[in-house]
């Protein structure tokens, strides 16, 4: 329907990659909230948080979005996609230990300089590095990313990847399972990446949008109708 797009989808056990608008599925954009994936992560393996029922207390704030004026478990934070809950987490696990963690994964060029973020949201604690700033990944990066984590060839407890993967989860079906996660940006990014599981085999993907007024929301429904049609 006209918008610009580029997507990497990957069989694991065929090893075989199906790219849409190749040659820009290498550029680096910001991950914004796909960022959480690896934020939650690193608060579990830093013990910031324990588990999908981990509650951050919320401060008071409005916030635009509604159900973040709460306090908030794991999985209502990433399902909700709440800024607050993980710029808690990334700041108790603290800079040196995230720049550490990104560049084991090679995520992206692992640039956090602009830790606080660029104020491209209202209020400290709804910006950071990840948020239309320093940090750039690319759809590939994203799909070897997620790879390493859910194929068990990343530092992280396999307990702690279930516990992510849980939280991920967008759709169980008998056939098909699909995981995900959305990101939106101020500079038009729209993100949507992830994986599917069938009969204990996965497809990595990661959707990425490049328009403005578009949202995760817009690539998640474009990645599971193709992902789905597969």
């Amino acid at each position: 329907n006209g918008i610009d797009g580029r997507s990497v989808i990957l069989d694991s056990a065929a090893n075989h990659y199906s790219m849409y608008k190749e040659a820009m599925t290498e550029q680096e954009v910001a991950p914004c909230s796909t960022c959480k994936i690896i934020s939650t992560l690193m608060g579990l393996e830093k013990g910031v948080i324990e588990n999908e029922e981990a509650r951050m207390s919320y401060n008071g704030t409005q916030h635009p979005v509604a159900a973040w004026n709460q306090d908030l478990t794991l999985g209502e934070a990433v399902q909700t996609s709440c800024v607050w809950y993980f710029r808690q987490i990334i700041d108790m696990v603290g800079e040196t230990e995230v720049r550490q963690g990104l560049e084991v994964l090679s995520y992206g060029n692992c640039d956090i300089s602009q830790w606080a973020g660029n104020e491209v949201n209202p209020g400290e604690d709804l910006n950071g590095f990840w948020i239309s700033s320093s940090l750039k990944i690319s759809p590939y990066q994203q799909v070897q990313v997620l790879r390493q984590i859910f194929e068990g060839e990343s530092p992280y407890e396999a307990g702690d990847v279930e516990i992510l993967k849980n939280v991920m989860l967008v759709e169980a079906g008998s056939e098909q399972s699909i995981y995900g996660k959305t990101g939106s940006g101020a500079e038009g990014e729209a993100w949507f990446v992830g994986f599917s599981e069938a009969e204990g085999q996965r497809t990595y993907f990661a959707f990425c949008l490049i328009e403005q007024n578009v949202s995760g929301s817009t690539a998640k429904e474009i990645a599971l109708e193709v992902i789905k049609s597969m």
